[in-house]
């Protein structure tokens, strides 16, 4: 397939960045309406490999016998619902629903935001695309996860479903540590209940860097150090509150996690749609991959509940996103980078970026 200026497109990673921005008509046992990142989604299978995709009852695409269709032509791609996930019928001792506690993500991810309350949601500190108490308004989650809680979820989880690998995220606290504190104790209590299973942790860099070492030496397998953007007028924009730590922060903070976890075991989540210019977003992606930290590269969904869709904000289109997403892929091949080589965490799964389809 070719543009009108000649250049070469990719049609599985053109299609793969349609379906991350267009979403697809099709009913999805394994959802998140809500929460702190990309979500509004159903979990599926795509060609095999995990993909969050908008359930939009409004896209182009369909699913018909286990494949993808734009209209009467077949894409090519398969399409599997991720069938849900047995740990979910199982309630806790206090009566808790185990889905309430930690969530599948993709075909075998447990996902949990272990704090469900952040000290920057005020309105006029809130990120504008994030959404992470309105689940805790639902009912759909519960304010704050027990480690022991944590554990038990991921014992059923590993024994009942097979998950692999497990991501602990945190909305920021108001101390010093801003999360890491409760993410090293429920980091400790997982891994006494499943020992060797690979935890990611994700929080914002902490005030005191030695934090990082502790989320270390709990048993983390890598850590997420979330800017979403890079360009400061944009994370004023977009980020008002968590724009008032400096980017000289999270580079302190991205190479002592460097330092600790190692290459490829850090990574950070860039937003694709908040404005930034594509080719310094892409040259930005380029210097943290020259740092060891992956960037994890995806679409912003305008999520309802969040402040950009009450004003009507809309996401990118799927060539800014496909442009973007080859620019970096290109760049990790060249550095020998893969998101499977995080060993856990959102940039190992995959399943929310089109990075995967793209080689990176």
């Amino acid at each position: 397939m070719s543009t009108g200026t000649g250049t070469r497109v990719d049609v599985r990673i053109a299609t793969r960045a349609e379906l991350a921005v267009r979403g697809v008509r099709v009913d999805a046992p394994v959802r998140r309406p809500e929460g702190a990142g990309p979500s509004d989604d159903g979990h599926v299978l795509l060609d095999g490999a995990g993909a969050a995709l908008p359930r939009n009852p409004a896209s182009p695409y369909t699913v018909r016998d286990g494949r993808v269709w734009l209209g009467d032509e077949d894409t090519g791609v398969t399409l599997t619902p991720v069938r849900r996930p047995r740990f979910y019928d199982l309630r806790t001792a206090d009566g808790v629903p185990y889905e309430q506690i930690a969530r599948l993500h993709g075909a075998d991810v447990l996902a949990t935001t272990v704090v469900q309350t952040c000290v920057r949601y005020a309105e006029a500190d809130r990120c504008r695309f994030c959404t992470i108490e309105e689940s805790l308004r639902a009912g759909a989650t519960v304010a704050a996860k027990t480690p022991a809680q944590l554990a038990e979820v991921a014992e059923a989880a590993v024994r009942l479903d097979g998950v692999r690998q497990m991501v602990m995220t945190t909305g920021t606290t108001a101390g010093p540590d801003r999360g890491a504190r409760t993410l090293a104790r429920s980091v400790r209590a997982v891994l006494a209940a499943v020992p060797g299973l690979p935890v990611q942790v994700q929080c914002e860099p902490p005030g005191d860097l030695s934090w990082i070492g502790a989320l270390r030496e709990a048993g983390a397998t890598a850590i997420g150090i979330h800017a979403e953007a890079l360009d400061d007028d944009v994370r004023r924009r977009w980020m008002p509150g968590k724009s008032t730590v400096p980017m000289r922060d999270y580079e302190a903070a991205w190479d002592e996690a460097v330092r600790v976890f190692g290459r490829n075991r850090v990574s950070t989540y860039l937003l694709v749609g908040l404005g930034e210019d594509p080719e310094e977003l892409i040259a930005g992606a380029g210097r943290l991959i020259d740092r060891g930290v992956y960037p994890f590269v995806v679409p912003f969904r305008p999520m309802g509940g969040t402040l950009a869709a009450r004003d009507g904000v809309g996401g990118p289109s799927p060539e800014l996103l496909r442009h973007v997403t080859e620019g970096v892929a290109a760049k990790l091949r060249d550095a020998g980078m893969s998101g499977a080589g995080q060993k856990a965490g959102c940039a190992a799964c995959g399943a929310c970026s089109a990075l995967p389809a793209a080689g990176g």
